[in-house]
Parts: structure tokens; C-alpha cells; sequence
């Protein structure tokens, strides 16, 4: 049977909806009437490790058939980031018909890595094997802001035909377990083809030909000076897109998952949603992140379902597992007094929380394994509600980068036994922690971390840090 891609219908559900909730109160039933795609429960799979997601993303590409459109905020220069590329030339010339197209961070892929030499970064990479195999693997460069430290291109999620491999793993050595060392996320496939349109849509409808967008493989990208007021144009309309679909019901032996879209503090509909997520909390809460920095709407969220008595998880990376981390023999860079700014603040909240923490009400728990680093974005509600998610859960992800995520409405329960083996291979390697003492307190950091961070608390620039960071 031939392709084709659908349409998006003129009316999405999700719109109108999302009027009638805008300012209410009532959450839960408003969590409950989210439109969704109904999804087969058999077509949702969790995967387990990344080597796991490594393979799977390889295996999908080679058997891709008609497309392969991808979202990352970077495909590295590295081993990893080469074989993936590699991959993707060779479906090409395996099916001439593919349509394979990439969509990068603009600035993130025309820069070197932070404390390296200053290069042309990953776009040097795309343009040479461009040069070596053709045309037909297109990469392009999606700039939401004039600067990258403004905001960043921070979508997620791999569509290879009907398929969507969604993860908040970006592509290169570590994400991908190329060698030894790992940094862990959460990895999901889903089969089903009114998701996969769904988020196609948006990358060929509204990014692909945008005059901000610009393919980084062949060489003829403009400096940013020049597409500065496109760059601008491009923000306006991403803050108001959507992911179109048409709102189905769910059946027996189905789940809904509902694509949602953020850009900016208003109207983002993934911010509010994921607000509505954490309030309608009744028994249990789980929250991933691996910056210990949450927007202050998200805290008071997690503060209000703390003190209405639902058990609430936090699982989060020790900052040695942080990837911004140096350790201590190594040179310092500014960059690494992050995570220990990050561990500053949960220090003050589980302080603020110990009686919790006592009752074993609030659990926190660090991640740390050997020297492998931590990814995990996203949300466990109930036993009904999940949330996918490359959003950070701070307050660059919440007012400056464009994020998109999946919620997971599982009435039926159906997923239950994928949840809790999900979350039982992330403790395997967390500890509970009993006390906000079992933390380090400032003054044991490092000299040069202390000096930063009490210079930066002198002129309240701490904050400012925690709003960009």
C-alpha cells in the first residue's frame, strides 16, 4: 500500500478544549477531558537501557520504508553521532524514495563544545558527508532565538514511518553508550500513525520551510545576523502552533497519548498541562529532572500536593552525576559550579520539607552510578497519568526553550507493570535521602565553587542564574 501522509484536520479538538479549561480551577476533571490518540496498548513499549534505545534507533532506520524525520538538539561529531548518520545515508540508498530530514538547534550545531577550540561545530560533520554520499539526507538548523543562551531548538522525538521513538536523549557518544560511560533517560517506542502525522506536521508544515529554518549540510547556511528578523517571525509562530489531531475515545485494551508543544511563559500548552498533571495528583507523584531547579509554579504545585497528603517521589541525578559536573582534580570552569548550585537548592527544599521526608511522604532519591551522568525528565501520576518529556522541568525549559512531550492517559491500567519495571531500573542505583544533612552544605565545596557561589548570592546573581540555567 502506498504512503501517504495525512492531512490535519481544520478543527483539532485540543484547541477548543483547551479555551473551556484556561483559568479554571477544578483540575481533575479537566486532566480528564485532555483529547487524545487512541493507542493500542500492545503498539507502547518502554525500553530499558540505552544501549537498548541505541540499537532500536539503528534497527528502525534500516528498516525504514518511507520517511524518517528526527528532532534533537544535536547529532554529534563523534562516534556515535557518525554512525547514526551513517545509518541514515544508507536507508537512503537502500530506498531512494525516503524522506529523511534532521532538525538541530541553529547555534547549538555551529559551535564547538564548551572550554574546546573554537570550531564550525557539528555542521562540519553534516556538510562533509554530504559532500561524500549526496543529497537526500537533509539537516537543518532551527533557531528559536537571536542567541543560544536565549533559547534553544529542544524538541524531542525520532518519526521512521508510522513509528515514534520519543526520548530526551540527544545523539552522541554518551547518550548512545558508544564506549563505557552512559547518560541515562527514558526511552518509548510508539507504533501508531496518527501520532507519527501528528508531530510530522509540525516539522514539514511549519519548520521545514520557514525562511529562519536552514539546511547545515550543504554549505550555504547564512550567518545569524542576517535572518535575525525571520529568527523573531519564527518564535511568534511557534508560540502559537499545536500539534493537530482529531480527539479520539478510548476502548478497551487502549491507552491516549495527547502530543503537546511549548514555547514561552504564555499560552505554552505544555506548561499548563504539565501544571494540571501534578494537581491532579491524589496518591502519588513522581517527578524526574536532573537539575534541581524547578520554575516557581511547579514548585508551589509540588508544595500544595505535599501538604494535601499524596506521596511524593523525586528522582534526580547526586551532582556527581550531573553532566556539567568537574571533579575536583580536574581544572575548574564556571560551568561546573552547576550542579553545585543545583544541590544548594535541594538542600533548601528538603530542609523546608524534612517533616515530609520524615514520614516518608516526600522521597527523594539520587541517582549515581560509577561515572555515568543522569537525563531524566518527565512525570508519573496516580496509576492514570504519565508524562514523556524533554523538558528539563526548570526555568530555562519553562520560559525560554521549545519543548514538546507526550501525556499518557492510561485509564485501564494497562501500563502499570512498564511503569514500575521503568522506575524500578532507575532505583536499582538511587539512594533515599533521610536528611537534608546528608546533602553538602556550601562551605565543604570546593574554594573556587564557594567563591563563586557566595559572589553570586552578594548581588542576588544567583537567581538569575537559576532562571537561564
Amino acid at each position: 500500500m502506498e504512503y501517504t501522509q495525512t492531512q490535519p484536520p481544520k478543527t483539532n479538538g485540543f484547541a477548543s478544549a483547551w479555551k473551556r479549561w484556561r483559568g479554571r480551577a477544578n483540575d481533575r476533571p479537566l486532566v480528564d477531558g485532555l483529547p487524545c490518540i487512541p493507542v493500542a496498548t500492545e503498539q507502547f513499549k518502554t525500553l530499558t537501557s540505552p544501549e537498548d534505545f541505541r540499537e532500536t534507533l539503528l534497527a528502525q532506520i534500516a528498516q525504514a520504508r518511507h520517511r524518517i524525520l528526527m528532532t534533537t538538539l544535536y547529532l554529534q561529531d563523534d562516534e556515535a553521532g557518525r554512525e547514526v548518520l551513517s545509518a541514515l545515508y544508507a536507508a537512503r540508498k537502500a530506498q531512494p524514495q525516503l524522506e529523511i530530514a534532521v532538525f538541530v538547534d541553529w547555534h547549538r550545531a555551529q559551535r564547538g563544545l564548551i572550554g574546546k577550540a573554537r570550531s564550525e561545530g557539528n555542521a562540519a560533520l553534516y556538510k562533509d558527508m554530504a559532500r561524500r554520499f549526496g543529497p537526500g539526507v537533509e539537516i537543518y538548523g532551527v533557531p528559536v532565538q537571536r542567541r543560544e543562551f536565549m533559547g534553544v531548538m529542544h524538541l524531542k522525538g525520532f518519526i521512521i514511518d508510522d513509528s515514534v521513538l520519543y526520548s530526551g536523549a540527544s545523539l552522541n557518544d554518551v547518550y548512545l553508550q558508544q564506549h563505557q560511560r552512559y547518560r541515562l533517560d527514558r526511552y518509548h517506542l510508539i507504533r501508531n500513525r496518527i501520532l507519527a502525522d501528528s508531530m510530522a506536521d509540525l516539522l514539514t508544515g511549519v519548520l521545514r520551510d520557514n525562511p529562519a529554518v536552514h539546511a547545515l549540510d550543504t554549505g550555504k547556511a547564512p550567518k545569524t545576523i542576517a535572518i535575525l528578523n525571520a529568527i523573531a517571525r519564527l518564535r511568534r509562530t511557534l508560540a502559537k502552533a499545536l500539534y493537530h489531531f482529531a480527539d479520539g475515545s478510548i476502548k478497551p485494551g487502549e491507552i491516549g497519548i495527547t502530543p503537546l508543544l511549548g514555547l514561552g511563559v504564555r499560552h505554552n500548552e505544555l506548561n499548563a498541562t504539565l501544571l494540571k498533571l501534578i494537581r491532579h495528583a491524589e496518591q502519588r507523584l513522581v517527578l524526574f529532572t536532573p537539575y534541581f531547579n524547578l520554575p516557581g509554579p511547579i514548585r508551589k504545585a509540588v508544595d500544595t500536593r505535599i501538604k494535601a497528603g499524596c506521596q511524593v517521589t523525586i528522582v534526580l541525578g547526586d551532582k556527581t552525576a550531573n553532566d556539567f559536573y568537574i571533579p575536583p582534580d580536574e581544572p575548574f570552569k564556571t560551568i561546573g559550579a552547576l550542579p553545585y548550585l543545583y544541590e544548594a537548592n535541594l538542600r533548601r527544599f528538603c530542609k523546608s520539607h524534612q517533616r515530609a521526608i520524615d514520614a516518608g511522604q516526600l522521597n527523594v532519591h539520587l541517582w549515581r552510578h560509577a561515572d555515568n551522568t543522569f537525563h531524566l525528565k518527565g512525570l508519573l501520576v496516580d496509576e492514570d497519568y504519565a508524562l514523556l518529556t524533554g523538558n528539563n522541568l526548570n526555568p530555562r525549559a519553562w520560559r525560554l526553550d521549545l519543548e514538546n512531550g507526550l501525556v499518557i492517559h492510561d485509564p485501564q491500567k494497562l501500563l502499570i507493570n512498564q511503569h514500575l519495571a521503568e522506575l524500578e531500573g532507575f532505583m536499582a542505583h538511587t539512594r533515599r535521602l533521610d536528611h537534608h544533612s546528608g546533602l553538602d552544605a556550601v562551605d565543604t565545596y570546593p574554594l573556587q565553587v564557594q567563591r563563586l557561589i557566595k559572589r553570586l548570592a552578594r548581588v542576588r546573581a544567583d537567581r538569575l542564574v537559576n532562571q537561564v540555567m
